[in-house]
């Protein structure tokens, strides 16, 4: 029989285990879960991943897109006589009033890191990359101080199920800029 050529499907099985994770959390990861979410054979999801540290690494660089998208799509942090604190309390509430379950995900995948050695490059891109956008308006200190704020303040936000208080946060968040 002549294998079908399907250049999507990596892509696809990577949204399939977003998914998989989303539902299920990442207990419920398996190559079986994610084939059958994907609708593809169990071979192929072995093919394109070989364990499921691959198949996560790939779905956190892809959920790792998500803030990036904020970013880009606000043209944000490039105003160098633009309010850094404000922007930035901005965009932490434009992705925290969009879906939900997308920052849910992208952090439990985050944080799983902890418990995943081959998470932890992955997880640190985000961190290196931000600090990296946000020191071209600070010094990299700062610019590291901002990114764990940002990251608190995203966690307790999502861990306590409170609204996103953009006062609150562009007043810390300039408390670290002075």
């Amino acid at each position: 029989m002549a294998r079908r050529h399907d250049p999507e499907r990596r892509g696809r099985i990577v949204e399939a285990a977003i998914r998989v994770v989303g539902a299920k959390g990442i207990a419920g990861l398996t190559h079986r879960s994610v084939a059958a979410e994907a609708d593809v054979p169990l071979g192929s999801t072995t093919y394109h991943f070989a364990t499921l540290d691959e198949l996560l690494v790939a779905a956190l660089r892809q959920a790792n897109e998500g803030f990036a998208k904020v970013l880009v799509s606000r043209g944000a942090l490039e105003d160098t006589r633009a309010d850094l604190a404000a922007e930035l309390a901005g965009l932490l509430g434009e992705w925290l009033a969009g879906d939900r379950t997308g920052v849910e995900l992208e952090y439990e995948l985050y944080l799983a890191a902890l418990r995943r050695p081959a998470l932890r490059p992955v997880a640190a891109e985000w961190c290196e990359d931000l600090a990296e956008r946000l020191a071209r308006r600070t010094d990299p200190l700062t610019a590291r101080a901002l990114v764990a704020l940002v990251d608190g303040i995203c966690l307790q936000v999502l861990l306590t199920g409170a609204s996103y208080d953009e006062e609150y946060a562009r007043e810390v968040l300039a408390r670290v800029v002075r």
